[in-house]
Formats: C-alpha cells, sequence, structure tokens
C-alpha cells in the first residue's frame, strides 16, 4: 500500500481527536490560554484552535512512539509497513475516546 495512505489516516486520526476530544481539548486549552491568549489578541476562538492543534500534534506525536520503539528493536533504517501500521494504530487508539463525539456530531 501507499505511504501516503498511512500518513493520511494518521492525520486524520490525530484531527479527530484534537476537534473533538473535549477532555485534552479543554486540559490544553487551561494551559495555553495564559501564554498564547495575548499573542492571539485574547480571541477566544483562535485560542480554542491552537489548543486543538496542540492535542491534535501531541496525539500524533503519542502515537509514534510505539512504531519508533518496534523500528529500534528490529534496526530498521526506515520505516516500513509494519511500522506505519502500528502508528496508525497508536493514533486511533488515542482517538477512541473522541470518536463517539465525532460520529455524533459529524464533519
Amino acid at each position: 500500500m501507499n505511504r501516503n495512505f498511512y500518513f493520511i489516516g494518521i492525520a486524520f486520526f490525530g484531527m479527530i481527536n484534537g476537534i473533538f476530544n473535549q477532555l485534552w481539548l479543554i486540559f490544553a486549552l487551561l494551559y495555553v490560554q495564559p501564554i498564547a491568549g495575548p499573542l492571539l489578541f485574547g480571541n477566544l476562538s483562535l485560542t480554542l484552535m491552537f489548543a486543538s492543534l496542540m492535542v491534535s500534534t501531541a496525539t500524533v506525536i503519542l502515537g509514534g512512539i510505539p512504531a519508533a520503539i518496534y523500528e529500534r528493536v528490529t534496526g530498521a533504517s526506515e520505516s516500513n509497513n509494519v511500522s506505519l501500521w502500528i502508528w496508525l494504530a497508536g493514533t486511533a487508539l488515542l482517538a477512541l475516546p473522541a470518536a463517539g463525539n465525532f460520529l455524533k456530531i459529524g464533519l
């Protein structure tokens, strides 16, 4: 399978978790608002989107840790299909709590 499909799926699950995971989003918003609030002109909607981007990025990074451990253990010099499947599954598992909100609200 083409590697781009893996990356699209990983980005999709990261986006779903960043937008629809209310717990992580509120947690990130509470920490981002004092720091990035003045930089974003105190606009709450911009701060919320920045917090959503942070949660999405964290999802992709945390989902990639098991794939990086697999690559280190096997001694692979670059990502192969197995490590990309592990990365995709990791991001899907992290986005699982947000899947209910995504299906209820829709995109």
